[in-house]
């Protein structure tokens, strides 16, 4: 599913190299276990992403707040998917989902968090992440953590452009 290829696994530390920091960063990584799901890992921890920003009340209301959120997610993401990688021994493991719930930050970068743009939100970026248009799939081709958490944050983009498309025209049946 990832054009990534054991290459970009060069600047990274050899399998056995996590340390114990890495495996709490792992923790983060997996969507607290999430990642772990048997089945749809990516989609079970994308659950907690609009739950995440109507928790923190970083969502349209507040743009500058929730742009504050992405980036600073973005920042802290990339070393937090690069443990990821050391601790799966993976280019691109699975289980790693902390950038598909870091990425609802630009989902509602301009919409109002309610039950109705919550659910068409959160399919938005399911299919967008899913089906990974251009240019969200070249991203993903970027190395280790960096590429993980590109692809996420411009399918949250987008989506976050359909949602608000969405809104302008059917706020009042939205919200």
């Amino acid at each position: 599913m990832t054009t990534r290829d054991a290459s970009s696994m060069s600047t990274l530390p050899p399998a056995g190299k996590a340390n114990r920091f890495d495996r709490l960063l792992n923790v983060l990584a997996t969507g607290l276990g999430t990642g772990y799901f048997p089945k749809a890992p990516g989609t079970v921890g994308s659950l907690f992403g609009p739950l995440l920003i109507w928790g923190l009340g970083t969502d349209g209301t507040r743009p500058w707040l929730a742009a504050m959120g992405g980036a600073i997610a973005l920042m802290i993401g990339i070393p937090i998917c690069n443990a990821g990688i050391r601790v799966l021994h993976a280019p691109d493991p699975g289980q790693v989902v902390f950038d598909e719930i870091a990425a609802f930050f630009w989902v509602f970068l301009f919409v109002p968090i309610n039950p109705a743009t919550a659910v068409t939100g959160f399919l938005l970026f399911r299919l967008f992440d899913i089906l990974k248009p251009w240019p969200i799939r070249h991203l993903e081709a970027l190395p280790g953590g960096l590429g993980i958490m590109a692809d996420d944050a411009l399918a949250g983009l987008l989506a976050g452009g359909l949602l608000a498309l969405a809104w302008s025209v059917l706020g009042p049946i939205m919200g």
